[in-house]
């Protein structure tokens, strides 16, 4: 079965055929450590992390990275607001992505390289492209001269004379070309900085993620990922600069990039006070069904983020969990593989809204599956798919007592109180409590061994 993907880089969809079936590489822009990451910034985290357990389920080999960009501009602005080092910032948020993002079953990437443990890195290449002729030194500043690629817009599909006479862009005065963008910056003294050749200052944010790939995954590698708002100028800028610092070797194989997130139809911003955070989300839902809803719409696709949508994510789940909870007897000997149709969904360009249809008549499949070979394997199907998406990989009772205060000495004298009226003959008490307990999440089970209960959804 083919894996295809839609190359944002030739507009196509493509068959994916790595450059290396034995060592696919996969580099995701990864955060800006300032602030609590936002629904936007979860969006490519668990869509890639996706991408990146399908291609680990067809390649014996995968090295995946996600960096942290731990200087900028945002981070400065921040420490000195707190007057703090900018490794106080940095530090505590890098700890709340991965809390977030864990929480959100995001697996840990295998590489996770910070730009501040690059910055040789960056001036060697910094340094290569001043040789080649395609970068410039001007007042303490480095800067990538555009003219000097002549396929430079090729992935924003820009031409480069428009990207050139229309640049939005500050013209600062050392600037051969208006939208020549920035290598190396100079830093005051209370800004961090280090020394270099063109004196002390710091990397411009493009330039750190070339080198960080360079430097893990090498000149060329299979896959680019990151947000629908990075492909102009930060992904263009690093083909720009990785090309030219390679004398013309591929940069990228294939490009992805994930569309916006807009909350209850409107674009999420800090003037429409409706930046969504992750960890308020977590206060309001599990993350796993915060992670149900973002797989909700295809990646390349806008997804509009609601209330709704987020309950309904919820009740999608809980269908599954209750197919898994049925399924509860049943052993599985050998570890859960994929089900050949969620595995063909995801395959055609990581099509998550197929998959979950898939996964939906894989539960309802189990539900009437009576002997032991079709309810094992109904079970194996729904777990090891559920590997794929990164949902379904706890124990169903779990999942629905989570979120829940149930006090079980108080559940368990209504349950006797209950037996008590039964056994009276007081059908109607016996019934209000059972709906008493209903309301309260709880089913009742009458066996011939005994009365058990058990949280639902």
């Amino acid at each position: 079965m083919s894996l295809y993907i839609h190359n944002t880089l030739s507009g196509k969809r493509e068959i994916f055929e790595p450059a290396d079936p034995d060592r696919v590489t996969i580099y995701v822009c990864g955060p800006t450590v300032y602030n609590h990451p936002h629904i936007g910034n979860a969006r490519p985290a668990v869509a890639f992390d996706v991408l990146v357990r399908l291609l680990r389920h067809i390649y014996s080999h995968v090295v995946y990275a996600r960096n942290i960009t731990d200087v900028d501009d945002k981070i400065n602005a921040a420490a000195f607001e707190e007057g703090v080092p900018i490794a106080a910032i940095t530090d505590r948020y890098t700890k709340i992505y991965h809390q977030d993002m864990g929480a959100l079953g995001v697996l840990p990437p295998d590489i996770e390289p910070k730009a501040t443990d690059h910055i040789e890195e960056m001036q060697q290449m910094i340094e290569r492209l001043v040789e080649k002729g395609h970068a410039y030194a001007a007042e303490g500043h480095v800067l990538f001269d555009v003219t000097s690629y002549a396929d430079y817009g090729c992935l924003s599909k820009r031409d480069q004379d428009e990207i050139i006479a229309g640049a939005r862009v500050e013209v600062a005065p050392y600037k051969q070309n208006a939208s020549d963008f920035v290598l190396w910056k100079p830093s005051t003294g209370d800004q961090p900085g280090w020394s270099s050749p063109w004196g002390y200052g710091r990397p411009g944010w493009h330039m750190e993620c070339s080198a960080m790939i360079e430097r893990h995954l090498g000149q060329t590698i299979d896959i680019h990922a990151g947000g629908q708002d990075l492909v102009f100028p930060h992904h263009e800028n690093e083909i720009a600069q990785s090309v030219c610092a390679h004398d013309g070797a591929c940069f990228v194989r294939y490009w992805m990039h994930n569309g916006f997130v807009n909350i209850e139809e409107e674009k999420m911003s800090k003037s429409l006070g409706n930046v969504t955070l992750v960890c308020d989300l977590l206060d309001q839902a599990p993350g796993e069904a915060i992670r149900y809803a973002l797989l909700a719409a295809h990646y390349r696709q806008p997804l509009n983020w609601s209330v709704e949508g987020l309950a309904l994510a919820k009740r999608n789940l809980d269908r599954l969990y209750e197919a898994l909870r049925l399924l509860g007897d049943v052993v599985l000997n050998e570890e859960p593989t994929p089900a050949a149709s969620v595995v063909e969904a995801l395959s055609e360009d990581i099509n998550t809204p197929r998959a979950m249809a898939e996964m939906a008549a894989l539960a309802r499949a189990a539900n009437p599956a009576s002997d032991g070979p079709s309810r094992k394997k109904a079970k194996a199907d729904l777990i090891g798919s559920g590997m794929l998406l990164g949902i379904l990989q706890q124990d169903p009772d779990v999942w629905f007592a989570q979120g829940r205060e149930v006090d079980h000495t108080e559940i368990d004298l209504m349950v006797e109180a209950r037996n008590t009226a039964r056994a009276a003959k007081d059908f109607a008490e016996a019934d209000r409590i059972r709906d008493e307990l209903s309301e309260l999440g709880i089913v009742i089970e009458d066996k011939p061994e005994g009365t058990s209960w058990r949280v639902t959804g």
